[in-house]
């Protein structure tokens, strides 16, 4: 995490941000006011998605060049064209499927994909669950940019689909993005993390943890090898099983995949780490402080694989898969995509190799971020077979 002050090294945004800034820093001072400090997954929740105000409702550029964060999809079209492997191996055994994307960013993701797909196996249909008006406004323009002759089968979901359907559930750089709880560790006991106001800013508070995220708590700290000691930060996502069982449950037979940086439980509660794994971006810049400029400022945190696992487990799906991002692309025919690429001018090519660095290298995504596949209604040779995680199956770390 930064220790440096975020505030010495981030740009100063302009006076029409900035008066966003100050409207939604008032409402959640106002709640704080009304109804004392308030837990962290509701600051994170008015931060990112108050009406209007909030980071993913206000209409600012997040995205590639110009906004906050690039994710994979906006480095080009090798990440949808491996991707588009792995579903087209699903859709064989399924037959007629569609695809339900959540969080679907730029749209660029949906465009890729469907024009990776449309020669071999389209979906009947394409789906994109997503709360933003903003971002809404943005996918459906770039798909009509890129992909026309698709409107007609693309539409946009309220809330996650209810009616039993068949295919692909795509989760790509979201669940980083659901809220979260922040506890310590002290001598007598956990504590919960809560955001107070004071006249200047917002600030941390201890106070007492409900007894139903202190249970979890207690649960996952005693499968670690090594317990964290007194002054151990970290999140935690109480409402992780609630979410997948709602945006899953109409799911009768397919495959749920989660594309995000995270950890197995193990890696994600280390000792070391023990300020947690909350992350904020502004304008390509990290730090570590998510009182800065709310709904300006992106906040996330890193995602626990194990919990995703066994939130699976609660919601009838089947672990059929989970490896890092670089040896899923490869085992997605990387190879094969690249070789498609030998026509390229040099520029072009020097282009696409540093795509792929960026996609596969340890130190930048390959093994930061990882593939979860969970699966419902397939027998146990089709969910053992997922070309995807051949080359490296990663089930037994969890």
């Amino acid at each position: 995490m930064c220790s440096a002050n975020p505030r010495n090294i981030l740009p100063e945004p302009p006076a029409e941000l900035k008066s966003v800034s100050k409207e939604l820093t008032a409402i959640i001072r106002n709640k704080i006011a009304r109804n004392g400090p308030v837990a962290f997954s509701e600051y994170m929740e008015m931060s990112l998605y108050e009406p209007g105000l909030g980071y993913y409702s206000a209409g600012l550029w997040k995205f590639a060049e110009g906004g906050d964060f690039v994710t994979a999809p906006q480095l080009g079209n090798v990440f949808a064209r491996c991707l588009a492997k792995q579903i087209e191996q699903i859709a064989d055994e399924i037959g007629q499927y569609e695809i339900c994307e959540v969080g679907a960013g730029t749209g660029i993701l949906a465009a890729d994909l469907l024009q990776s797909l449309q020669q071999n196996h389209p979906p009947t249909r394409y789906r994109i669950l997503e709360r933003s008006a903003h971002l809404r406004q943005v996918q459906k323009e770039t798909l009509q940019q890129a992909v026309p002759q698709w409107m007609d089968r693309i539409s946009w979901l309220d809330e996650p689909p209810k009616d039993g359907w068949d295919g692909i559930f795509l989760a790509n750089e979201v669940i980083d993005a659901l809220t979260v709880d922040r506890f310590c560790i002290e001598d007598d006991g956990i504590k919960q993390l809560l955001v107070a106001a004071d006249h200047n800013d917002f600030r941390w508070q201890k106070g007492p943890c409900p007894k139903r995220m202190q249970d979890k708590i207690h649960t996952l700290l005693a499968g670690l090898e090594q317990q964290p000691e007194a002054g151990f930060r970290s999140e935690i996502n109480i409402n992780l099983p609630a979410w997948l069982q709602a945006v899953t449950a109409g799911m009768h037979k397919g495959v749920a995949l989660f594309i995000d940086y995270g950890y197995t439980r193990h890696h994600y509660y280390l000792p070391e780490r023990r300020d947690g794994t909350l992350i904020c971006h502004y304008q390509q810049r990290a730090h570590d402080n998510p009182f800065i400029w709310p709904g300006l400022v992106d906040i996330s945190s890193s995602v626990d694989f194990t919990a995703l696992a066994e939130a699976a487990d609660s919601c009838g799906l089947e672990v059929n898969g989970y490896t890092s991002q670089a040896m899923f692309l490869l085992a997605n025919g990387l190879d094969e995509v690249l070789a498609d690429f030998e026509t390229l001018s040099e520029r072009q090519r020097l282009k696409m190799n540093n795509q792929v660095r960026l996609l596969t290298l340890p130190g930048e995504m390959g093994e930061r971020f990882q593939v979860m596949a969970l699966g419902r209604g397939f027998n146990n040779d089709f969910c053992e077979s997922l070309r995807g995680f051949l080359m490296s199956d990663l089930r037994h770390k969890l």
